[in-house]
């Protein structure tokens, strides 16, 4: 990946300030709209869960509630009526036939050939008129039930019941304009605030130049792309998608316009001049990816429409990158809490030596990895508490900084990660019950690693203090910490049992952020009842939360668009086909593929990545003999050591990013490794786990057929 300037923050000059400095229109722009989507999602996506609950409460409390939720129509029948023959019985066939004249006559040939069919006996039409009265007075007597069924209370249950029903109905029905939306307006916000993912900062006013008129010229690619997608749609009398076309082209207009502006008005504090290789690299991932795509669709295929429709793909799985923009927004309210801290509060007791305290916090910050969706936002949202814990512990910097990037790698295979539940819905050869269950043990085994490589490289005992007074003092660091995890159980209970929602892969995105309000909530009280009265209040966390979230929406939605047009082009252009096909054996096909998997992950955002492998690679897998699990699960681990792998290596520029300061000076006479050490030690672990992972299932095949 590329480099992510912090979400929490924006240039300034040659400084750097944070979002709650913004004023005016950025600043409601930055929070509000995000607020007001992300807060829809909620309210629709658990409403489908709690709309099945409250019929089903409706049910027990009222038997046959869902004959009386709306009211009951009155039968037009007379249940009083006569039992008796029809009055307008048809005439015998004879009588027909006399009365027709011979024009018929020639019936009687086929009543001959085939039989004469007899009509029903007087008995029993008297029989189907007794059924059909019965059947009457059986509906009127149903009505007079359910009418008399319809209390008071059932009329207002029903009422908060059907009204619920259509906020989900309509929830889902315009999901794809919500998601759409998000994306758009996050993605011209992240552009006024100059956060796009880029391998480096644009510090120069030449660096600003190049990047914005590159980010410009991919608006505008972008703009005439949608406008040309409309028009195909319009005459192709799909007119219904209209709203949708319309949101798309005010979108990238408003995206032309921001760029626009800031060609106007260049920010203050630019340095002058600046080196045009630098300023290459301060060009945005999405717009490279842009520009190829769109100069591709209109010189080599001459279909300008061909960008946008590539970008509205990401509508067909609407409801998974709604949860990316979620788990955005989980991780941005934990940043907002002392969560962290507190966590800390329980292991500082012990003095654990650095490279225990070191493996400690990797092992641990697995979980909180998986529940936030990506490994790049636990960094941003916890990365500057762990390096400063490490530090405090005396860890030399370059183990902190290594462990610090790490911290949100190791738990991505494990439940609920999204990107396993993406990899799992765009491919069904694979189960997330599959992935996750294999999850665990290559989590094991990097942990094992992890913990191997500290004690190879320790540069003294590994040591830790546990005692009576130590145990005592990490229990009195829980107990603070026992009150947000007692908000947790509570509202996790609540959801499963009252709502029928269970924790899991499919719901933690929209229940985790419901989570995290109550918890910030709690966390602004308890803080102001301990004397923290220069605290921020729990509105201004709220927005301020929300607004990184809207830059970091902005940047990776935008970034999985483009990837997907970029694995558009690549299966377009059938590049593939250069690709060797079938290979002499799974070994040799599984080594080419893990390169390929590395050289990916190193370059895109493992969203973006997994639909471009989706398409391009993972047929070669499977026509080769790879299990779909085995392959699936390299490459999740490839695309980790891709995220942690020079020259990008994002979770190290993210690390960076968050705890500031410049790269550690190695000592004189430093080793390779010593002075490299922040990148190393996490490559040489992700490394052995993807050769143990790709390689080893091979050699037990063989040994256990």
């Amino acid at each position: 990946m590329s480099e992510a300037w912090p979400r929490s923050t924006f240039i300034k000059g040659h400084g750097v300030s944070t979002v709650s400095e913004e004023h005016g229109w950025r600043r409601w722009l930055g929070f509000l709209p995000s607020l007001i989507l992300l807060a829809t999602v909620l309210v629709y996506g658990t409403g489908e869960k709690v709309h099945s609950r409250f019929q089903q409460i409706g049910e027990d409390v009222w038997p046959g509630y869902y004959q009386i939720r709306v009211d009951p129509v009155a039968p037009t029948c007379d249940p009083n009526a006569p039992v008796a023959l029809p009055t307008d019985a048809a005439p015998s066939d004879a009588a027909a036939a006399e009365d027709s004249g011979d024009e018929l006559g020639d019936l009687d040939d086929l009543d001959d050939l085939f039989g004469e069919e007899e009509g029903p006996s007087e008995e029993q039409q008297l029989e189907a008129a007794r059924k059909a009265v019965e059947l009457c007075k059986s509906k009127h007597a149903q009505y007079k039930e359910s009418v008399a069924k319809i209390t008071t209370g059932v009329k207002v249950f029903r009422a908060f019941e059907t009204s619920l029903g259509v906020v989900v109905k309509l929830g889902t029905h315009y999901s794809k304009h919500i998601l759409v939306l998000l994306l758009l307006l996050s993605s011209v916000v992240t552009t006024l605030r100059r956060e796009h993912i880029a391998l480096r900062v644009a510090l120069s006013q030449r660096d600003h130049l190049v990047s914005t008129i590159a980010q410009l010229a991919t608006a505008i690619l972008m703009l005439a792309s949608g406008i040309a997608f409309w028009q195909i749609d319009l005459r192709e009398g799909f007119v219904d998608k209209t709203p949708l076309h319309v949101i798309w082209i005010l979108g990238f207009a408003g995206l032309v316009m921001a760029n626009l502006f800031l060609l106007i008005k260049r920010p203050d504090g630019l340095l002058v001049g600046g080196n045009w290789g630098r300023a290459a690299a301060s060009i945005p991932l999405f717009s490279y990816m842009g520009l190829i795509t769109g100069i591709y669709f209109l010189v080599a295929e001459w279909h300008p429409a061909g960008l946008a429709i590539y970008m509205s793909k990401l509508t067909e799985h609407k409801m998974l990158y709604l949860a990316v923009g979620l788990y955005v927004w989980v991780g941005m309210l934990l940043k907002q809490t002392r969560l962290a801290t507190l966590s800390f509060d329980i292991i500082r007791p012990f003095k654990m030596s650095p490279e225990l305290l070191a493996f400690v916090v990797v092992a641990a910050s697995a979980l909180p990895t998986a529940y936030s969706g990506a490994s790049g936002i636990f960094v941003i949202a916890a990365g500057g508490v762990i390096y400063q814990e490490l530090k405090k512990a005396g860890a030399r910097t370059s183990l902190a900084l290594a462990s610090t990037a790490m911290s949100g790698s190791i738990g991505v295979v494990l439940r609920p990660c999204l990107l396993v539940v993406i990899v799992a819905s765009l491919n069904k050869q694979v189960t997330t019950d599959d992935l996750f269950g294999w999850g665990w043990k290559i989590y094991l085994l990097s942990i094992l690693l992890f913990f191997l490589v500290v004690v190879l490289m320790k540069r003294g005992a590994l040591s830790a203090e546990v005692n009576g007074s130590t145990l005592g003092a990490a229990a009195s660091g829980f107990k603070p910490l026992a009150s947000y995890i007692g908000i947790f159980i509570v509202i996790w209970a609540i959801y499963d049992f009252g709502f029928g929602a269970s924790l899991n892969e499919h719901t933690a995105s929209l229940i985790l952020p419901v989570i995290m309000l109550f918890i910030l909530g709690f966390d602004r009280w308890a803080r102001h009842q301990e004397g923290e009265d220069e605290l921020d209040s729990f509105g201004h966390s709220c927005v301020d939360a929300t607004s990184e979230t809207t830059g970091h929406i902005g940047a990776l939605l935008l970034m999985m668009c483009m990837s997907v047009c970029l694995g558009g082009i690549v299966e377009r252009s059938e590049m593939m086909n250069a690709f060797p096909q079938v290979f002499d054996s799974p070994i040799l096909a599984m080594s080419v593929l893990v390169f390929v998997l590395v050289i990916i992950g190193m370059t895109m955002d493992p969203y973006g990545a997994v639909i471009l492998v989706t398409a391009s690679i993972a047929d070669v897998a499977y026509k080769n003999g790879i299990d779909a699990v085995h392959f699936w699960m390299v490459v999740l681990v490839a695309f980790e050591l891709g995220y942690l792998t020079p020259p990008v290596a994002l979770n190290h520029l993210l690390t960076r990013q968050v705890v500031g300061g410049d790269d550690p000076v190695p000592e004189p006479g430093a080793s390779f490794y010593a002075r490299y050490e922040r990148y190393l030690m996490p490559m040489l672990i992700l490394a052995t786990t993807l050769v143990i992972t790709a390689f080893v299932p091979f050699a037990m095949e063989s040994i256990y057929p």
